[in-house]
């Protein structure tokens, strides 16, 4: 798995009162990108819990280079930028046509629900293995 992609739509309650799409809205677009990303390779949060580990946000750098109007389809592109002990780094793009809207870069961290840093799962490394970037 090199690049994810899933589909966003926009709908009234994402926009501001000039019709873009509203700065923090971005940030929901991408957790779902980043979910549905783990997700079709197989890792469920659901289950992660389960075993006492959950994902935290680290850091995340955001450009805006275009904006996203009402009834836009957007596609939430994420791909595995390199993965190290219990850090996750993540590129992601929101792109309309092909065209980049918005980037971000993402850092996830593993921790464990108890507190503190967990590993990263098995399963992530192996995804990352996979594109070569571990």
């Amino acid at each position: 798995m090199t690049r994810h992609s899933f589909p966003v739509r926009i709908y009234y309650e994402d926009t501001d009162f000039s019709g873009n799409v509203y700065h923090a809205a971005y940030l929901k677009f991408f957790e779902r990108g980043r979910t549905e990303f783990l997700r079709d390779a197989g890792i469920h949060h659901s289950e992660l819990a389960a075993e006492g580990i959950a994902f935290a946000v680290r850091s995340m750098e955001i450009a805006f280079d275009g904006a996203a109007h009402i009834d836009d389809l957007l596609d939430v592109t994420t791909e595995i930028a390199a993965v190290s002990g219990a850090r996750l780094t993540l590129s992601q793009a929101i792109l309309r046509d092909g065209v980049v809207l918005t980037r971000a870069g993402v850092i996830v961290v593993a921790i464990r629900t108890s507190g503190g840093a967990a590993r990263m799962p098995a399963a992530i490394r192996a995804l990352a293995d996979k594109k070569g970037t571990a």
